[in-house]
């Protein structure tokens, strides 16, 4: 008994200092990091990035997956950027990252950066900056994003396979990954709604219309006639024809509220959007913004729960480096 006592304390004990060493490390992000060294970082960032989505506006929902995907991975560090070499296979080449992009766009606005401020910005503060602004220019918020990231040099697609949440999650499976991360329930109802843009591929969510229960049937939680429309789309459960579907039907491209109206009358895309109406928490934040009355409410959670998504595990200071280019690490 006295050794698990022992046991269980020492790992409290872990648990916090990781948790105070991670507290520090965002506690040196500033808003004015770049002041003196790129004093026009968002102005060059967002002037790229009304270029881009003015050009492919279907590219705002993959921008801000690409952040994402990062931060649940080794935290805000951008080794999701990272090209696989021949020694190691990367984030973006593990099976939940095969569907992403925007890597072509990062690069962009990095160059863009590294021509105005040579080895200065980091690819982790591009890529946060830019999802920011990707959801700007969907007509959704803004925030102020504190800078000073530092760019990770490890990548790996098994890491990415265990830690990402995954679309036919449960509620416990998703609340026990954003716990992982410092994220808390209401992050999960309101993180969410980033579902609002973008689009998946049948492998995402097929699965929840075929044999879902080993009787021929769709996933009970799913509407009915929602699931046939899907099923037009998807002709089985392991269908890849790169047939895709809105997250948000009728208004992918658009940051808004109207995803939270689709979940409710169960209308979710993915099993991970079902499983909000499984717990009164979460249940309750999905009726509530799906009446169209607490659009701003929502919109400034949105804001405060990006900012914490973004000091998940951060590198600072003389930690990590700061990337030339964004798929390889400075040799």
């Amino acid at each position: 008994m006295a050794i698990s006592r022992c046991c269980v304390a020492l790992l409290l004990l872990v648990v916090l200092v990781a948790a105070g060493s991670a507290a520090a490390a965002a506690d040196q992000l500033r808003v004015d990091y770049y002041r003196e060294t790129c004093p026009n970082v968002e102005a060059i960032v967002r002037d790229e990035m009304e270029k881009i989505i003015g050009a492919a506006p279907s590219l705002a929902g993959p921008l801000l997956r690409l952040h994402f995907h990062d931060c649940f991975v080794r935290g805000c560090d951008a080794s999701v950027l990272l090209s696989s070499t021949a020694g190691n296979v990367a984030e973006r080449d593990a099976k939940p990252n095969k569907s992403l992009r925007g890597f072509g766009s990062v690069e962009r606005v990095k160059a863009r950066l590294e021509a105005a401020c040579p080895g200065t910005v980091s690819c982790a503060d591009v890529l946060t900056l830019m999802a920011r602004d990707a959801v700007v220019l969907a007509r959704g918020p803004t925030w102020p994003v504190a800078l000073g990231r530092r760019d990770g040099r490890v990548s790996a697609a098994g890491e990415a396979a265990a830690s990402l949440p995954p679309a036919d999650g449960d509620i416990a499976t998703l609340l026990r990954i954003f716990a992982a991360n410092d994220l808390d329930i209401k992050d999960l109802a309101v993180l969410s709604g980033a579902h609002t843009l973008g689009t998946a591929h049948c492998p995402s969510y097929a699965g929840r219309l075929y044999n879902f229960t080993g009787k021929n049937d769709a996933d009970p939680s799913l509407d009915g006639e929602y699931a046939g429309r899907l099923r037009a789309r998807c002709a089985s459960a392991t269908d890849e024809s790169g047939m895709i579907s809105e997250m948000d039907p009728g208004s992918y491209k658009t940051f808004d509220t109207s995803y939270y109206r689709h979940v409710a009358k169960r209308r979710g895309l993915f099993s991970s959007d079902a499983s909000l109406l499984t717990d009164a928490t979460t249940r309750d934040y999905v009726r509530r913004i799906a009446t169209g009355k607490f659009d701003a409410e929502f919109f400034s959670d949105f804001g405060e729960s990006m900012t914490k998504m973004g000091n998940v595990q951060v590198l600072t200071g003389e930690e990590g480096e700061i990337r030339k280019k964004c798929y390889v690490i400075n040799s």
